[in-house]
């Protein structure tokens, strides 16, 4: 592995400036010994210098929001559930345990009323959820400080579920949607007591926000519905398809344009609102009307958990295919004899 922040001497670092590599590094170990199975990319993971510099043991606006400044939390988890999974044990499992414990911290902050985090951008989100007896939950961090260019604060709804979804926590909700109990919920997030009931209207409170249950009664999902953003900042979808090329600066007509795009791109989640709900449908203004691969990605996992069969559980092992397997195989039984 190279160290070093990507953005460092390029043009990157205007829109997407790293502070830092340590979390890249962490959460590349971390991929690298799931796709290898090489104990080096293990015991690197887990190096206690690693997490510290990394961020693992200090605290602030960023703690626990997984974005593309910050992979700390996505290693946090991944190790938590190669603990749970495949218990390694010596000599990692003093850093597992604590990656283990502080993701229980983070899932706990997004599911319950902890005072530690603020309210989200987009408050009507919380609103939604106010129908219930119990306190809306602070369920995502949006009002962090690394996002450049706010709002945009949609990708972060959909992001806690697209966590939940790849990894083991999403166990936490799908098992509570199917209305079942198994050890390892209570092993991964110890404050995972909602009731089944409590867990479906929180998921589907987020993605009716995001489809239009909002006090601009607007979709941020691009062709769903009859409300939705018709000025969106994309190049493709902007720029008119009468097979003249246009140079990157020829092109800025269309982006100042005030006419809607004459082309839908549909299923795209624009950028969002801002925390006063308030949208601004302009196609210069990326801020509201950008959508990123980033935001779909989450939001394709959340309808997929949303709209599985309740039956159907998650594979949880094949992202260890090619793991080393930590312990001998058990010999087969002995022939049955009559």
């Amino acid at each position: 592995m190279q160290r070093g922040r990507y953005s460092t001497g390029t043009e990157a670092a205007i829109f997407y400036n790293s502070t830092m590599y340590w979390d890249e590094f962490l959460w590349g170990a971390a991929w690298l010994y799931y796709a290898t199975g090489k104990s080096s990319y293990l015991q690197l993971a887990t190096t206690p210098v690693l997490a510290e510099h990394a961020g693992a043991f200090l605290d602030g606006p960023d703690y626990g929001v997984l974005s593309w400044d910050n992979k700390l939390p996505g290693a946090q988890v991944l190790l938590t559930h190669l603990r749970l999974f495949l218990s390694p044990g010596y000599p990692s499992e003093e850093m597992l345990s604590t990656f283990h414990r502080q993701t229980n911290i983070i899932m706990c902050s997004y599911i319950l009323n902890f005072s530690a985090f603020r309210n989200a951008k987009g408050k009507q989100i919380f609103e939604n959820l106010k129908m219930s007896r119990t306190p809306p939950p602070l369920f995502c961090h949006l009002n962090h400080g690394r996002v450049h260019g706010r709002p945009q604060p949609l990708q972060y709804v959909v992001m806690l579920h697209s966590w939940l979804h790849f990894t083991v926590i999403i166990l936490m909700l799908l098992i509570c949607l199917a209305g079942t109990v198994v050890p390892i919920t209570s092993q991964l997030i110890t404050c995972a007591t909602l009731p089944r009931h409590r867990c479906s209207f929180i998921l589907f409170a987020l993605i009716d926000y995001i489809l239009g249950k909002n006090p601009r009664k607007m979709s941020y999902v691009v062709g769903y519905g009859n409300h939705y953003p018709k000025h969106v900042h994309h190049r493709g979808t902007s720029i008119l398809t009468n097979k003249i090329k246009y140079s990157c600066k020829g092109g800025w007509k269309w982006r100042d344009s005030k006419k809607p795009n004459p082309n839908t791109i549909v299923g795209a989640m624009v950028a969002g609102p801002d925390r006063h709900d308030g949208f601004h449908d302009v196609r210069a203004n990326y801020n509201y009307t950008d959508p990123a691969l980033a935001g779909n990605a989450g939001l394709v996992a959340a309808l997929v958990a949303l709209s599985g069969d309740k039956s159907v559980g998650i594979d949880k092992y094949t992202i260890f295919s090619a793991v080393v397997p930590m312990y001998p195989t058990s010999p087969p039984p002995a022939p049955w004899k009559p």
